[in-house]
């Protein structure tokens, strides 16, 4: 019989496939962006988590009925369904601030990241072909219920976080709590994925730095002559944010005339580096100094970069290389591999 002859089951599963797609976009999104206007992101990733919780009732009848009539369900089906539990109920514990810190938000990205092979397999062995009564005035009808009894739910869950003092109520707009600002020695370390801490000799280290007028390597001694300052907060997709006191050197100083160039790249001596728009090095800073004191082979030391408006992520530690080039700044992997 199958679920061609229920439409409501059918078009269930269309919605949740749709919100799944919007949830992973903006969640990837959400986790990228720095900016201000990144807040308009996270409440959307919020609203379209919001409605998969609501479309759940559904979706678990539709299980029932399926497994009377196919029999249990696939182990692939059940691991995607306890993945997206598990992303929806770390994403509400860590916005309310019931559970909180890197941890909670690794397995929450993780879940999600594990879902989306899963989420493909359910999808081409269970299709659920779009028609065009999907786009009728009833149909979009409930969509719009839909849509505004998730902005309601949203709203009303971010209300009785702030009404009830809950530490989400303090949190950023990209999900972020506040930790040790303006002391830098309370700032927790963390690295990407397989970075370890490297320690290094601070006066064999040399700063290469590669322009369309040639190569030149520079000691930390003539970078620490530099006092440009910046007040700026690291933001990590860990879920904390910090704010501090920078001192070090803008890196456009380094740069000169790029001519032609597109992009300047940053690198760090694990391997790991990031690109940027030209025209950003007057916004960058590669910093020696944080809170008046040196650096902490933790937080990056000899040299980290300071990317103002970035997650955490674009602040490349342990810098060694800089490198001036034609090669578009988009052209690299939205996250680091490694």
């Amino acid at each position: 019989m199958g679920l061609q002859r229920f439409p409501a089951g059918r078009r269930t599963n269309l919605a949740l496939l749709v919100l799944l797609s919007v949830v992973l976009l903006t969640g990837a999104l959400a986790f990228a962006i720095g900016a201000e206007w990144g807040r308009w992101v996270a409440i959307g990733h919020g609203i379209a988590g919001v409605a998969i919780v609501l479309l759940g009732p559904w979706k678990s009848a539709i299980s029932v009925r399926g497994y009377g009539k196919r029999g249990p369900a696939s182990w692939p089906s059940i691991g995607l369904a306890l993945l997206v539990v598990t992303a929806v109920v770390t994403g509400v514990t860590h916005a309310t601030g019931l559970l909180r810190g890197v941890d909670v938000m690794r397995i929450h990205v993780g879940a999600a990241v594990a879902s989306i092979p899963l989420a493909v397999w359910h999808i081409v062995a269970r299709p659920v072909r779009p028609r065009k009564t999907d786009l009728s005035r009833r149909a979009l009808l409930r969509g719009g219920v839909l849509l505004g009894g998730s902005v309601a739910a949203y709203g009303a869950m971010e209300g009785l976080v702030r009404a009830t003092s809950l530490p989400g109520a303090d949190r950023r707009f990209t999900g972020s709590y506040e930790a040790a600002s303006l002391d830098p020695e309370a700032m927790p370390v963390t690295q990407w994925l397989d970075d370890s801490v490297p320690h290094l000799d601070v006066d064999a280290w040399r700063l290469r730095v590669v322009t369309p007028r040639g190569e030149r390597a520079i000691t930390f001694q003539e970078l620490s002559g530099f006092g440009d300052r910046v007040r700026a907060t690291l933001d990590c997709t860990g879920g904390w944010f910090s704010q501090q006191d920078w001192e070090g050197v803008l890196l456009w100083r380094l740069l000169g005339d790029a001519g032609e160039a597109r992009s300047v790249g940053v690198g760090s001596l694990t391997g790991y580096g990031r690109r940027f728009p030209v025209p950003d090095a007057r916004g960058l800073l590669l910093a020696t100094r944080v809170g008046g004191q040196p650096l902490s082979a933790g937080h990056g030391a000899p040299v980290r970069l300071v990317a103002p408006g970035r997650r955490g992520f674009w602040w490349v530690k342990w810098v060694d290389r800089i490198e001036v080039g034609s090669t578009p700044w988009w052209w690299q992997w939205p996250f680091p591999l490694t």
